[in-house]
């Protein structure tokens, strides 16, 4: 499956592709994660970071726009691809804290290209392209941030009820959402393997018999070896 994780800050994005990544890996399927588009990427090391953040904003729009039309063909190329934001994520803070010269979002996105990136993917015609709208109530995303803050923190309190309606407006203008290709899950009081779960469930639809199939193969909890016994693929663990 091809998932494109999108929503508010503190929804819960992040753990929910790593247990999908730990999900596929325990199936002996690779995966290809990229949750590093907002801003400053939280995959670059700490003075990166701090580089990153105080760059100057046409920097900061031609990086970004680079590398979102450098993911269509990630999307297109890697089967299990779990990407987090994307162009999406993109719009929406740019739109809300481009302005503020306190924030680390510029502003003047270039948001005609919107669907162009889209449109790549849909011409492809791929198969189990999934747009995820991960969500939470206001309550939950404030609790999260109290418990577990991010150290650069893009949402302020007071602007996630708004946030979350612009990435709603912003998800329903997505060609996926027009061609059925989109799901909604919120998190609220759901642990996160429960949220799995449910997006196991709600993506069912969506995903080729071939992924339905690796879905429905019994696996051991723990570590395992794969081993061919007279032309018999078998699943052994350290007890086998």
């Amino acid at each position: 499956m091809r998932s494109i994780f999108v929503g508010i800050e503190y929804a819960g994005k992040s753990t929910l592709i790593d247990l999908l990544n730990q999900y596929y890996r325990h199936r002996r399927l690779p995966t290809h994660l990229d949750d590093h588009f907002t801003i400053p990427d939280a995959t670059l090391s700490e003075a990166s970071r701090a580089t990153f953040v105080n760059l100057s904003d046409d920097i900061k729009e031609r990086f970004q726009r680079m590398q979102v039309q450098y993911h269509v063909e990630v999307i297109k190329n890697y089967a299990n691809t779990m990407i987090s934001g994307w162009h999406i994520e993109e719009a929406v803070y740019a739109k809300f804290y481009g302005d503020n010269q306190d924030h680390s979002y510029y502003p003047n996105y270039n948001y005609r290209f919107n669907r162009l990136y889209e449109s790549q993917v849909v011409e492809a015609k791929l198969p189990d392209v999934v747009l995820i709208h991960i969500t939470a109530d206001e309550a939950t995303i404030v609790e999260r941030m109290v418990t577990d803050p991010h150290p650069y923190q893009i949402i302020r309190k007071e602007d996630i009820a708004q946030l979350q309606a612009e990435f709603e407006a912003e998800i329903e203008q997505s060609l996926f959402t027009q061609k059925g290709r989109r799901i909604t899950l919120d998190t609220t009081g759901q642990s996160p393997q429960e949220s799995l779960d449910a997006l196991l469930l709600l993506t069912e639809p969506l995903i080729t018999p071939g992924e339905l199939a690796i879905r429905m193969l019994p696996v051991p909890d723990g570590d395992y070896e794969i081993k061919y016994i007279n032309g018999n693929r078998q699943l052994l663990t350290n007890r086998s």
